[in-house]
This record gives structure tokens, sequence and C-alpha cells, in this order.
């Protein structure tokens, strides 16, 4: 199978038809593999028009997802991004192409030490990755904060305000919020006065958040 049809298919099928527009995003993931991120027996389902197991319970998001996901950031090339739920480490790939800098934080630490492989061998050394993998580990990055840009990767009950307050003026967060079966994409903007401005995007479905303000 030629991936790198497979990939520029996936990109004007489920991507451009779909009405995402930002030309970096398109870029971005006309760019990076997404087959190298998911195990090596799947590599030829890499580009379809869904999720995929990863391995402990995990997956890698459908591909429009995170497309979606990332536009919503409005990404400039300048920015710090937070990221809460590294998984594979493609959503972070994307991400490290698109901003300055990329802080990224996951819980299992398997994928956590894969994701950083994949994202060695794309020499996207722009990414620095935690492992928050001990119980009660706070959600976030305080002491790196404020963020330009956060993006969670798993569904949360609610906005979590220990989020919130690691964004900077001006800044935007994009996470899925509802209940553990389906959730909605939040996208919530700082404002110059502090206040946040919210609004809803698609239905989705993402695996728990885990942690405080979490489930």
């Amino acid at each position: 199978m030629n991936l790198e049809f497979a990939r520029k298919k996936m990109v004007q099928e489920q991507i451009v038809a779909r009405g995402i527009s930002d030309r970096r995003v398109i870029e971005a993931m006309l760019k990076i593999p997404r087959h190298i991120f998911v195990q090596e027996a799947m590599a030829a389902q890499a580009y379809m028009d869904s999720p995929l197991p990863i391995g402990e319970k995990q997956t890698i998001s459908q591909p429009y997802m995170v497309a979606l996901m990332t536009e919503l950031l409005a990404l400039k090339g300048t920015e710090k991004v937070l990221e809460i739920g590294t998984g594979s480490g493609y959503q972070t790939a994307i991400l490290a192409t698109l901003a300055d800098r990329v802080y990224t934080a996951e819980r299992i630490r398997p994928l956590a030490l894969r994701a950083r492989k994949c994202l060695d061998s794309l020499a996207l050394f722009n990414v620095m990755l935690r492992i928050n993998d001990s119980e009660g580990s706070p959600i976030g990055w305080e002491e790196e904060a404020p963020f330009d840009a956060i993006i969670v990767t798993a569904g949360a009950p609610s906005v979590p305000t220990v989020l919130t307050d690691q964004l900077a003026v001006g800044g935007r967060l994009v996470i899925p919020v509802g209940d553990q079966g389906e959730q909605r994409l939040a996208r919530i903007e700082k404002k110059t006065d502090g206040t946040l401005e919210a609004s809803a995007s698609v239905g989705c479905r993402f695996v728990p958040l885990i942690g405080k303000q979490g489930w």
C-alpha cells in the first residue's frame, strides 16, 4: 500500500472535504506520517476515517477530529502550547509542526515512551513530554504556565478551572465536555479582562480525563 498516497487521500476526503480550511493545519496533516504512530500491524489502516486502538485501552483520534481541534486553536507559529493526553503522539506532532513549543503530559508511561520515540524520529525536538503517572498528579503543567493554547484529548465533566487558570490572556482552550459516553467540543477563549468566552463545536467521544476536576 502506498502510504503517502493514502495520506493525501485522507487529507482531501476527510479533512478538506469536511470544511477544514486552515492551510497550515492541512499542510501539517499532509506532512506528518500517521502510520508511524499506530502499531505496525495496523499501518495499512492508519489513514482510515476512524480512531484506532494504540494499547493500554487508549486510542489515536480520528484524523478529522485531530484537524478540527487543531484548527480551533488558531495557531500562528509562535505559541506555547499545552497538550493534556499525549497518547500516541500524533496530535502532539501536528501541534509541534504548527507552534513554537509544545508541553505534553501523559499518565500512561508505555504510551509516553513510545510517543517520545516517534516524535524524536521526526526530529520534533520542540516537544517537552512529562509523565504524570502518580495518583493525584495535577492536571496541566502549572510551573510552565501561562500557555497560549491548551488542548485536552480526553473528555471532562466540565471545563477544569485548573486549566483555564493556566491559559494566557487571549489564549484558547479546546476540550471535550460531557458525560463518559459522549461529549461536545468546547472552545474557551480568555479575554483581556480575564473573563472566559465559550463556544461549542461538534459532538465527539473521547476516553475520560482522569484526575482532579476530571473523572
